[in-house]
């Protein structure tokens, strides 16, 4: 038995010392140290030994087992030494080459069309205030001169949360909010998302963007409404684009108008993207209605106002000759790297 022993440290020695991988390391550490390994069949053996003779080979079959334990993990701590010096070597990297120039990011064409948007009414002196999207009905109906029985309800297809809440269908609540809480002179626009349930098509979206401007002030009148849209257009489309308003009926405003630009393809001539008018609707406006004004505390006596609302989307689309609004959300980079 001393000699199988004997002949096992030594064969496990120039089997561990010779192997190439972890893998093989493993298979060994099974072969003679495992439940069916060969030193474990040896020790079974050991009821066959007298008395004196089991001190003497138990001892040397823990020396067995602790010579193959340190072969094993000497073995292994040169085996991970030798890989990691490999991967070293074969990742090494030339501080000396040129560095790879990071591709440069840009504005998506909608955010590009809304900084402009912005820069535009902040040189008119306009604030820019934002509100919560989960708004309360009181806020974004009421308050607007929309009671629950108002037929212009219908048309919102509001997504609710409960009878008293939803995501908002305009950013118009924020204007109701600013009315609140400051006394005029107001001037404000407000863009960010809303929300209203249509179905998905190249128009229309369940998420989109407006964005909604007031001004409440002593004496200001419809001219100044016109005045002030004419600057925005002509500003974003250039000089030579004309302004027609239309009548029209909001709730909230009194009188009401959709506001017509001469189209910037064809300069009114008549073309597809007109639809051979010459010219392209834009935005919806008109004087706050002096219920509006009560509602939140201004005296409509002593004051007057105008708001104004335009989708951002439908901006950057004709600002750009795109046909479909899903475009501006799909991230193709195909498609926005050419803006």
């Amino acid at each position: 038995m001393r000699q199988a022993l004997e002949g096992i440290r030594k064969n496990a020695d120039a089997l561990i010392a010779a192997a190439q991988n972890a893998a093989a390391v493993d298979e060994l550490r099974v072969r003679f140290l495992g439940k069916k390994g060969e030193l474990t069949a040896i020790l079974k053996q050991m009821g066959k030994l007298t008395a004196e003779e089991r001190p003497v080979i138990g001892a040397l079959a823990n020396e067995v087992r602790e010579a193959i334990t340190e072969d094993i993990v000497r073995r292994t701590a040169e085996l991970e030494a030798a890989t990691l010096a490999a991967r070293l070597e074969a990742e090494r990297i030339d501080v000396t080459l040129p560095g790879r120039q990071p591709a440069r990011g840009r504005r998506h064409p909608f955010e590009q069309v809304l900084g402009e948007l912005k820069e535009i009414f902040l040189g008119m002196g306009f604030d820019i205030v934002s509100g919560p999207e989960v708004e309360l009905d009181h806020y974004n109906f009421e308050m607007l001169n929309m009671p629950k029985s108002h037929p212009a309800r219908d048309t919102q297809d509001t997504f609710y949360f409960t009878e008293n809440m939803l995501l908002r269908t305009q950013t118009s609540p924020m204007q109701i909010r600013t009315m609140e809480a400051q006394k005029p002179p107001i001037r404000i626009i407000c863009p960010g998302r809303v929300y209203r349930s249509d179905a998905v098509d190249a128009t229309h979206s369940p998420i989109f963007h407006q964005c909604e401007g007031l001004v409440v002030d002593r004496g200001v009148t419809f001219g100044d409404l016109k005045g002030t849209l004419e600057m925005f257009i002509k500003k974003l489309y250039g000089e030579d684009t004309r302004v027609r308003f239309r009548p029209h009926h909001f709730p909230y405003t009194e009188p009401s108008a959709e506001m017509d630009m001469s189209c910037f393809k064809c300069g009114g001539k008549g073309c597809s993207m007109c639809k051979g008018e010459g010219w392209i609707e834009i935005l919806g406006c008109g004087m706050v209605h002096p219920k509006v004004l009560e509602n939140c505390g201004i005296d409509s006596e002593v004051y007057s106002g105008f708001a104004f609302g335009v989708g951002l989307e439908r901006i950057a689309m004709m600002r750009y000759g795109i046909d479909d609004m899903r475009l501006l959300y799909e991230n193709d980079l195909r498609f926005l790297k050419q803006f």
